[in-house]
């Protein structure tokens, strides 16, 4: 058995360095296309005749299913490879979350494999993001801020 001193040596000798003047502009240029091509879908969907607010949603919806879409034909981690945290930080990156664990575990079955699985990752931000919303909630309505 290894003594932590070792592990931390072999982890380190696996890894390698990351190249950072490559990650970091590839990272912006992804992560940057990616919010372009939605305020691209947003203009094209006021101009539709959606009000700012449904163009808004329908983005979000555009943009999720094109991910989930991806992610399912095996694009997307070809995206991420290069794109790396560009692609996990808009939300076509939550998509994927919650995608992914979804396909492989499939063969498990639909309840245990993909319906357990699916939220493996995503989950835990569900769970925070409605928390915290709940607490701002009652936060804006104890201050009188809340639009009642």
């Amino acid at each position: 058995m290894p003594t932590t001193e070792q592990y931390a040596s072999m982890v380190k000798n696996a890894s390698g360095n990351s190249p950072s003047w490559k990650n970091i502009p590839f990272a912006f240029l992804i992560g940057g296309l990616i919010c372009t091509i939605g305020e691209a879908l947003l203009h094209l969907y006021q101009y539709a005749g959606l009000t700012a607010d449904w163009a808004g949603a329908m983005v979000s919806v555009t943009l999720i299913a094109t991910s989930a879409l991806l992610t399912g034909l095996g694009v997307y981690d070809k995206i991420a490879k290069h794109g790396g945290a560009g692609t996990l930080v808009p939300i076509t990156g939550f998509a994927n979350a919650v995608v992914s664990p979804a396909l492989e575990f499939r063969s498990e079955g639909l309840v245990l494999g993909t319906g357990a699985k699916m939220f493996l990752i995503a989950g835990p931000v569900i769970v925070y993001g409605v928390a915290a919303s709940y607490i701002y909630g009652i936060i804006l309505c104890l201050l009188g801020q809340a639009g009642m």
